[in-house]
């Protein structure tokens, strides 16, 4: 199994964001192209892929809701499960700004290198994405959740001598 990775979190344990963006390499020097998760998730659908924590199979966290392809990547939603301790961190962490990584786990199906060593991976078999401390697709991160948006906003807005920053 493989990984890659930006997602969102609202106060009912809503998670969006991208699991996977095409045309950008990876740590592991994978490029996800358009279209490489079509087939999988024609047969297996959002319900067939776990949302797990760090690719662990024992610790499940949510369901995934929603998954699919647009221009910029693999888009998803899901829902943390309040009932699930492990899910109860999670959102605490990403409320924090403790953890902000998505991440897939999947098997290659069809894959094409280039002369620059990069793989080019043209369909997966997408298994799981999991919540993930570090992405090995480090341009692919969660979106900061609301409350931390308004203190980064705040600061760039605020007179430094209010935010104690220096200019």
């Amino acid at each position: 199994m493989q990984t890659a990775t930006h997602l969102a979190l609202r106060t009912d344990g809503l998670v969006t964001g991208y699991a996977s963006l095409f045309g950008l390499p990876d740590l592991g020097r994978d490029i996800v192209a358009p279209g490489a998760f079509a087939e999988s998730l024609r047969a297996r659908g959002a319900a067939g892929v776990r949302m797990l924590f760090q690719h662990d199979p024992a610790e499940p966290v949510g369901v995934w809701l929603d998954i699919r392809e647009d221009g910029r990547g693999l888009r998803v939603a899901g829902r943390l499960n309040r009932a699930v301790r492990r899910a109860r961190e999670l959102d605490a962490l990403i409320r924090q700004g403790g953890l902000d990584g998505l991440s897939i786990g999947f098997r290659t199906r069809r894959a094409a290198p280039d002369r620059a060593g990069y793989r080019h991976l043209r369909a997966i078999d997408l298994w799981e994405i999991s919540l993930v401390t570090f992405p090995l697709q480090p341009e692919a991160r969660l979106d900061a959740p609301l409350g931390l948006k308004m203190r980064d906003l705040a600061r760039r807005i605020a007179p430094a001598s209010l935010t104690g920053e220096r200019a």
